[in-house]
């Protein structure tokens, strides 16, 4: 797995935090998606400016590079009973509850096997066997792994569902974040419009106010436009629990880039051009596969890179991100590349402006 070496610092998790009302926490998206607001931080001049997201394209020069992640979120909330249950004395008998668990897919191990997220945990423990829908899906808790995931392996009934996948999309609903307590119209507005591999369980957001007309425009006025993958799991929403930074520890995420992205990239880097990451998933991508000269190379692979203030940025030159959670690793990364005094600002003056915050909020380009 690529990790990175961390920076030594006196910052604690009470370094980024901040007040925000729970009404500036956006419960739907605005459409169309490129009508989001845009706040950009101009770290060279020391400025702060206001624009609606589609302006984006004014603040990019022809030779840039947007590097996007094309991962898709998979519906990867399901819901089941607990079908056998394991006893005290290692019995696997018949449940007698009908009452209901939940299972939060987070990342695919291999073939069957998964890790997730089990609400509650005393219904899924291991040796139980859950069953969802009509019992085509079930699924056996083998056993426990980091921060109380569990270690899932799914047996599908061959006559009525094939795959895994072909099963969440039958019984599971979007993973939206705890804060959005909105009925979410339209699964596709959690999806950024160049989504194309599945496996993710969260949204990388800053993709979210990209219209294809947008993209089209970006293209041609020169920029490229660069997919790279990192599926979103547990390290990127998990919350630090820890007061010291260095004593958190990423949950590994599932990277790729391929040889034809990193040489798009180092060929624009190259010739002047700035590497843009849309999102705290693609500059996480970068940094991953990127070596200390700058080089992007084509890797797949888990990363559980932490990016914090003194960490020294590889080749991530500017970033299109939303406004993150207080204390979270997201604050985090943009406060390494920005400067935490000026994030914490520029949070500050996005309160007093109204910005929509979290997932289906607003943007901002740090540059």
């Amino acid at each position: 797995m690529i990790k990175n070496e961390l920076p030594k610092t006196d910052l604690t998790l009470s370094d980024f935090d901040y007040d925000l009302p729970e009404s500036y926490i956006a419960q739907t998206p605005i459409e169309p998606r490129d009508s989001s607001r845009l706040m950009v931080i101009d770290r060279a001049a020391d400025t702060v400016s206001h624009a609606i997201f589609r302006d984006i394209i004014d603040y990019l020069n022809p030779k840039d590079v947007l590097v996007i992640n094309d991962t898709r979120v998979l519906p990867a909330r399901i819901i089941g009973t607990r079908e056998m249950k394991m006893t005290a004395e290692g019995i696997l008998t018949p449940s007698e509850s009908d009452a209901p668990v939940e299972l939060l897919l987070l990342k695919q191990r291999e073939n069957d096997v998964w890790e997730a997220l089990a609400g509650p945990g005393k219904r899924a423990r291991p040796g139980d066997v859950l069953s969802f829908g009509t019992g085509f899906l079930k699924a056996k808790i083998e056993g426990i792994g980091e921060e109380g995931c569990r270690i899932v392996r799914f047996i599908t009934d061959k006559a009525e569902c094939e795959t895994v996948y072909e099963a969440l999309h039958r019984l599971g609903s979007m993973p939206l974040p705890p804060y959005i307590t909105a009925r979410l119209e339209n699964p596709e507005r959690y999806q950024t419009v160049y989504s194309r591999h599945e496996g993710s369980s969260a949204a990388p957001t800053a993709g979210l106010h990209f219209t294809p007309e947008l993209l089209d425009r970006i293209r041609a006025k020169g920029c490229a436009v660069v997919p790279v993958l990192l599926h979103v799991g547990l390290g990127t929403f998990r919350p630090v629990k820890e007061d010291k930074l260095a004593d958190h520890e990423m949950h590994a995420e599932y990277i790729s880039v391929t040889e034809e992205s990193a040489r798009i990239i180092n060929e624009r880097r190259a010739a002047g051009g700035r590497v843009i990451a849309v999102g705290t998933t693609s500059c996480r991508t970068l940094e991953s596969a990127a070596d200390e000269n700058g080089i992007l190379h084509a890797v797949s692979a888990d990363t559980g890179i932490f990016i914090y203030p003194g960490y020294k940025f590889k080749i991530t030159d500017a970033l299109i991100t939303n406004f993150h959670l207080p204390k979270s690793t997201l604050l985090m990364l943009v406060s390494a590349l920005a400067g935490r005094e000026r994030m914490l600002n520029a949070y500050k003056t996005a309160v007093e402006e109204k910005y929509r915050f979290f997932s289906f909020g607003d943007a901002m380009f740090i540059q």
